[in-house]
């Protein structure tokens, strides 16, 4: 069968920038607890209500076998649908369109009952699926249809059907999964029956008016992946098959390519999706790396798709598409792609979030509400925690002074924005500079403010942000000129050698390492990404993966730790595999179990498990943890005055900005 009616954004009502931005899928699991749907209503609410056009939910299982993990959340009965409808109302009660994504993992299921097209174990997964058999196939089929109808059911506006990212789908149309020889095997044109039959049946039972999104991988970014001819008669399908709209899917989740993460440069793969463009009649959403309105009208006027999907840019900010709307962009909380509170909490099974914006599925628990008690509040210390305790405390009705000793605002990520692939980090910063001006935070730079100064104001609350100190190294010759510290050659105030070895191997060893080992280049960002981590910009090898070819390093590096073990283990869930392979890509010496004996103009003495060695290097740079700043705090109490600590100033193990940031809301709006 062939779909005649072709939806268009124009068909769907959908005529301006706001409704051609789409909320992209994002499992939050707020589904998957106990009174999650009214959490997860009020959460797509929110962002309904800051314009966005449609949004697409977390991914729902279409039967069990399908879930995310076991208990996960699935559409398979009518009581359940009881549930979705405090979504769908919520959503349309504020004017705006919602689609549920269905969901099949297969071998990516993290539960015992999974099913795949061939029982081939993901490297990503402890669970080994079962090879389905005819009626699984068949029955599986029928599930896609019936969880659609349930959705429809619902209230739901139309279904992403999950096509790309390693998913089952996937699996059936890939070499590197499905090993059958029958009918749902072998050829090309065999593989993409399962794919197709869904989308046609499910069109079949819907009619023509309601959406069906089909998510299809344009680049599955792993060996025996699709051709990029394989792609395209994939697609002209799908769009035969009835798919109202045809959504990009960029690798699988065991790729070993990094494609959403904040080294990723922006619109990184905008050009797969522009690609397509000319070979299907039906619109496409480009995805991945889009974090602002600016990127995304670019992504639009390149001619790269119809519309643009953002994920989580509407964690960092609900009000995205209004604030761009209303000519307020230096206002959006921009996702600088961290994935610290987003994903990493999703593969731990905890509720999402997001790191410059900890109301994100929490809103129900944070709220900034007018305070009926202005108080006069000082906050001490302008890095991230800091500013975000003045701007939420001032929006709110304090009347807030932000002392900061240096002569601009950041902290700690006026270091971080310095690290090659980092550079997002400034947006945060940005955003805050323009939040603080907006509610009239008097701001106090170059002003080391004193226990006795902060006593004399009488301040009826006093916020101490004043982040943290570097341990120093305890061993012979630590004062030797070679030794530096890590904020010194962030800052660029010394001449790094040629030769360095970097003490501490926890996220600042590895930034620094990223640093020291980066070689600049003229070569657009998005070339130079796509070579060095082996992307076959050409598509002239299935999957479109070919040999990383990474710039040499600037310099020898030696990056150690006392501990045992593999570095990177403290790393986040999921980007920490890609700082460590970046950092072996460029020939960093990686040591464990090293005691540090002394340092002279020999260079550093070492012993590792009995064997002595000297690293004849040119710097050490010291990244050996830190200590919380309590000076000024224990001032304070002398003179009887109390304060409170946040971020680093509270605790300052791994300068976790996540914990900084949500500490910091969190009291401000309980204040």
């Amino acid at each position: 069968m062939t779909y005649k009616k072709m939806l268009s954004p124009l068909d769907l009502g959908w005529t301006s920038l706001k409704n051609r931005v789409l909320m992209g899928s994002m499992h939050t699991n707020l589904e998957e607890i106990d009174g999650g749907f009214q959490r997860a209503a009020i959460y797509y609410a929110e962002r309904a209500r800051g314009q966005v056009g449609l949004i697409v939910t977390g991914g729902i299982a279409p039967n069990p076998e399908g879930c995310v993990a076991a208990h996960a959340a699935k559409l398979t009965t009518h009581e359940e649908v009881t549930q979705h409808r405090i979504i769908t109302d919520a959503v349309h009660a504020e004017g705006g369109k919602i689609c549920m994504q269905i969901l099949h993992t297969g071998r990516y299921g993290y539960h015992p009952k999974i099913v795949a097209p061939s029982a081939l174990q993901a490297p990503i997964n402890f669970f080994k699926p079962r090879e389905m058999d005819e009626a699984d196939i068949q029955r599986t089929i029928k599930d896609y249809v019936q969880c659609a109808l349930l959705a429809r059911e619902a209230g739901y506006d139309g279904v992403e059907i999950m096509g790309s990212e390693g998913y089952l789908i996937n699996q059936f149309i890939a070499l590197r999964t499905n090993h059958r020889t029958d009918a749902w095997g072998g050829t090309y044109e065999n593989r993409i029956q399962f794919p197709v039959q869904i989308v046609q049946k499910t069109r079949e039972a819907l009619g023509e008016h309601f959406i069906i999104i089909y998510r299809l991988s344009m680049l599955d970014l792993v060996e025996n992946g699709s051709s990029w001819e394989e792609v395209v008669t994939l697609a002209k399908a799908i769009e035969n098959a009835g798919a109202s709209l045809i959504n990009t899917g960029i690798g699988w989740h065991e790729a070993r390519v990094p494609t959403i993460a904040t080294m990723v440069p922006r619109k990184a793969f905008a050009w797969v999706t522009k690609k397509l463009k000319s070979e299907v009649s039906i619109p496409l959403i480009a995805v991945n790396r889009i974090n602002t309105p600016e990127t995304a009208e670019e992504v639009l006027a390149d001619g790269c798709a119809d519309m643009v999907s953002m994920a989580r840019p509407f964690l960092a900010d609900p009000d995205l598409v209004l604030k761009a709307m209303e000519n307020r962009s230096n206002e959006i909380n921009t996702c600088i792609a961290c994935n610290q509170a987003c994903l990493d909490h999703t593969f731990q099974l905890k509720i999402s979030s997001c790191l410059v914006n900890p109301r994100a599925c929490h809103e129900t628990e944070i709220q900034y509400k007018p305070t009926e008690n202005p108080k006069r509040i000082a906050v001490v210390g302008a890095g991230p925690a800091g500013m975000a305790y003045a701007h939420i405390a001032a929006l709110r009705g304090h009347h807030v002074t932000l002392y900061e000793a240096s002569d601009k605002l950041g902290g700690q990520f006026n270091l971080a924005k310095a690290i090659p692939g980092k550079e997002e980090y400034g947006e945060t910063i940005r955003y805050y500079q323009v939040m603080l001006a907006k509610y009239h935070v008097n701001i106090r730079l170059n002003h080391r403010v004193t226990a006795e100064e902060l006593k004399n104001e009488n301040y009826q609350e006093i916020i101490l942000a004043n982040g943290i100190i570097p341990r120093k190294l305890n061993l012979p010759g630590a004062d030797n000129s070679k030794v530096v510290s890590y904020s010194d050659v962030l800052q660029n105030k010394i001449t790094v050698g040629k030769k360095v070895a970097i003490i501490g191997a926890g996220g600042i060893g590895f930034d620094v390492a990223e640093y020291l080992t980066h070689q600049p280049t003229s070569e657009n960002e998005i070339t130079t990404f796509l070579r060095e981590w082996g992307v076959d910009h050409e598509y002239t090898h299935p999957g479109a993966v070919t040999t990383p070819a990474p710039a040499p390093s600037l310099r020898e590096v030696y990056l150690l730790k006392r501990s045992g073990g593999k570095h990177g283990a403290t790393l986040g869930k999921t980007t920490g595999w890609i700082h460590k392979a970046s950092l072996t890509h460029k020939g960093v010496h990686m040591l464990s179990d090293v005691e540090y004996i002394k340092i002279d103009e020999q260079g550093l003495h070492i012993d590792i498990k009995g064997s002595s060695q000297i690293l004849d290097v040119d710097h050490i740079v010291v990244c050996a943890g830190q200590e919380p700043s309590r000076e000024l705090y224990d001032a304070l109490l002398a003179f009887g005055v109390a304060a409170q600590l946040i971020g680093g100033a509270h605790e300052a193990a791994e300068l976790d900005a996540k914990r900084a940031i949500h500490q910091a809301c969190t009291l401000a709006a309980e204040m």
